[in-house]
């Protein structure tokens, strides 16, 4: 996995934000079986670069915690059959021999708001985000009830498993 981390705020949290959020990443591929390289990139940024972001790509006046931008169309979630597909000229970077998978950005003050108001550490919130996000770069979404629920279970386990569980 490629994976790279800008952190335009300079938050600084009681852990280091680039190995958790590697760690989270590779435990959701490992767990969806992804069978090839992949480039990930991370954005940290704050209630009103979030926000900015919000409305110029999804038309939603108001910041968010996490937003996700998929590099690649899933015919079904989880089905990596597609890096193989008409779609892999697009998506795979030959530099750097790996299928871009996506972005991720984060909202550090949700990550600190959230962790607060969920009753558990920041890093536990910083997970969670991650694991969401990095499902949403996998095909999975959250619209209906059922794939909700496909979702939560599977972040559960990712952060059951790394051991990174509320407090």
């Amino acid at each position: 996995m490629i994976f790279s981390v800008d952190n335009e705020t300079g938050a600084a949290f009681d852990f280091d934000i680039e190995e958790v959020a590697r760690t989270v990443c590779k435990a959701v591929l490992d767990s969806e079986g992804c069978p090839e390289e992949v480039e990930i990139n991370m954005l940290i940024t704050d209630d009103e670069g979030i926000h900015e972001m919000n409305r110029q790509f999804r038309d939603i006046d108001r910041e968010t915690d996490v937003l996700s931008f998929p590099n690649v169309s899933y015919e079904d979630p989880g089905d990596f059959g597609v890096f193989s597909g008409d779609q892999r000229e697009d998506i795979y970077d030959p530099d750097a021999r790996a299928i871009y998978l996506g972005d991720i950005v984060i909202n550090e003050n949700r990550v600190r708001s959230q962790a607060e108001e969920y009753g558990h550490s920041q890093k536990r919130e910083f997970a969670f985000l991650t694991a969401h996000s990095m499902l949403h770069l996998c095909g999975y979404d959250h619209m209906e009830e059922d794939e909700a629920a496909v979702m939560e279970a599977k972040q559960a386990a990712v952060l059951e498993g790394l051991g990174i569980v509320r407090d």
